[in-house]
């Protein structure tokens, strides 16, 4: 039996790209953890159930942390606590060691997520231990978590290259994304935490990881530092890539990395998989106004151009 395709999907298929993209919202962590102004739980709750009302299916909540090291996520059980849960979207908080997890089953979290580094000296610098003792530690949260019913999704971080060593070898992270899947993680982000990846690269990594796990099973994130993080992530969608990590305002950058800018807006990535006609299940008039929330929540100008652009063409039209 044949299925008919929609002209926007025949589009997509004919540019080598998927039918429909999982974006994965990752502002309410990444995106506010480098704010120094402290933003309340009543301002974090309502960004959250915000994002969860544009169609987002995954929303970073916060990270289960020392409120000493990152002290702008020092009240994320709280926040998951009173956040409107929609049936359909996955809750995630980020756990970065035995003691967050303990915390994260209290807060019985059905979704959590860890953080591997690609390289030595990125390790040592973010968490004092070497990736192969950050491994040991990733094993053990995750044979716990997955014993307590929850989903494991991966970060690796610094995956096209690191602030202290450069470059880092495709193969090199095929082996991680291979022993994080092998850990029972559902899904594994490869993040360019300092945005220095080009479409070549993006190429290179993806057929490298995707030799070891399905391709199914990657996602990308990418920061915008030099303005790649579009065609990154269009190369990524032409190499089988489907789900997609973004930041609502363009905010965040890892207070651990040197020269590490912000994500790429999520209003950018919708609005380009819109001109695509690739299906993502976010509204954007939802998007912008949300962006701008968060922005005159914090005081500031929204990071997204095409929130800036709709702003205008808003204003022009009055």
């Amino acid at each position: 039996m044949s299925l008919s395709l929609s002209a926007d999907a025949v589009f997509a298929n004919t540019m080598g790209l998927p039918i429909s993209v999982k974006i994965v919202e990752v502002a309410p962590r990444d995106g506010l953890q480098n704010q120094s102004a402290l933003i309340s739980v009543e301002d974090k709750v309502t960004f959250v159930d915000r994002l969860s009302d544009c169609g987002f299916k995954a929303i970073e909540v916060g990270s289960l942390v020392s409120p000493k090291l990152v002290p702008q996520m020092g009240d994320s059980a709280k926040v998951f606590r009173q956040i409107k849960k929609h049936p359909s979207t996955a809750y995630i908080m980020l756990v970065a060691n035995e003691k967050g997890l303990e915390r994260a089953i209290e807060c019985r979290l059905k979704n959590i997520a860890v953080v591997c580094a690609a390289t030595d000296a990125f390790s040592l610098k973010n968490i004092n231990c070497t990736v192969d003792e950050s491994l040991a530690k990733i094993k053990s949260i995750c044979d716990q978590a997955l014993a307590n019913g929850m989903k494991v999704r991966a970060y690796i971080s610094c995956a096209l290259g690191c602030p202290y060593q450069g470059k880092v070898d495709a193969q090199l992270i095929s082996t991680l994304v291979a022993k994080l899947y092998y850990f029972g993680c559902y899904e594994i982000s490869l993040g360019d935490t300092i945005g220095i990846g080009t479409p070549g690269l993006v190429k290179e990594l993806i057929a490298a990881t995707s030799q070891r796990v399905p391709v199914d099973k990657i996602a990308v994130h990418f920061h915008d530092t030099y303005g790649q993080a579009l065609a990154n992530i269009l190369t990524a969608l032409q190499s089988g890539v489907s789900i997609v990590d973004s930041s609502v305002n363009g905010m965040g950058g890892c207070p651990f990395a040197p020269g590490a800018s912000g994500n790429i807006a999520s209003e950018e990535v919708v609005y380009m998989l819109n001109g695509l006609g690739i299906k993502t299940g976010i509204d954007l008039n939802r998007l912008v106004s949300t962006s701008w929330f968060i922005a005159n929540t914090l005081k500031q100008q929204s990071g997204s151009k095409v929130t800036c652009a709709l702003n205008t063409d808003s204003k022009k039209a009055n």
